[in-house]
């Protein structure tokens, strides 16, 4: 593949990561604590809250994986199906995520941040952000771009450490210059956590938190379309 080409896709696919980053901070600081995209989290949050065990609230974790099975099955079929025709399966991916990050905002439109015991309004919200996230899990693995998840660092962070000098690894790509990606990566999810915690402490309603967040989205999906070619080593 070009490498100007690869470099496009994974700039486009850093970006989503750092809305990721914004996201989990308003799912996490606003809405919660719960996550939309890094469904881990909520496995243990349910898990702790069935124990009865660190005061997490069971329900939103609960509410969240529900609604991110929904939107991950949704999007491998609605993928999957416009894949086999030929269409553009990532942009149409992006298309409906930002559309219901943008619904998201609507049903938290003047909503205060709230930590702790979410009201009904604030899982509503988090529910629909969900959805998007299961879009965007199936979006990001369909493209498959090692090094950039766009949802989750965990394993950017252990092949960026493996593949070091330190780490000394060539099963992660030791000596190649594959960290540069991975590095990225993980820079670009702690900037949008920042950032969104940062909007949080200074009193944004949850719909200024996330519409910035849908229009990122559209963006990259807009880009995106100028630029066919999917897959990069």
């Amino acid at each position: 593949m070009d490498v100007s080409v690869c470099r496009r896709l994974t700039f486009l696919l850093l970006v989503l990561t750092w809305v990721t980053g914004l996201i989990e901070a308003v799912s996490l600081l606003a809405l919660g604590p719960v996550f939309t995209a890094m469904q881990t989290g909520n496995v243990l949050f349910l898990s702790f809250g069935l124990a009865h065990q660190g005061s997490l609230p069971a329900l939103a974790a609960g509410v969240s994986l529900l609604s991110f099975a929904v939107g991950a099955v949704c999007a491998a079929r609605l993928e999957g199906a416009a894949d086999a025709r030929g269409r553009h399966w990532f942009a149409l991916g992006l298309f409906v995520e930002a559309a219901l990050i943008t619904v998201a905002a609507a049903i938290g439109w003047g909503l205060a941040p709230r930590y702790g015991a979410p009201a009904a309004r604030h899982l509503l919200t988090a529910s629909a952000l969900a959805v998007a996230m299961g879009f965007r899990n199936v979006t990001s693995m369909r493209v498959n771009l090692p090094g950039v998840p766009t949802t989750l660092v965990t394993r950017s962070m252990t092949a960026l450490l493996g593949g070091s000098a330190l780490g000394h690894d060539t099963a992660f790509g030791y000596g190649t210059g594959a960290w540069g990606r991975r590095a990225w990566a993980v820079a670009a999810m702690f900037t949008g956590g920042l950032t969104g915690g940062l909007l949080v402490r200074a009193g944004c309603p949850v719909n200024g938190l996330l519409l910035p967040a849908a229009a990122v989205v559209l963006a990259v999906a807009l880009v995106y379309l100028r630029q066919p070619a999917l897959h990069c080593a």
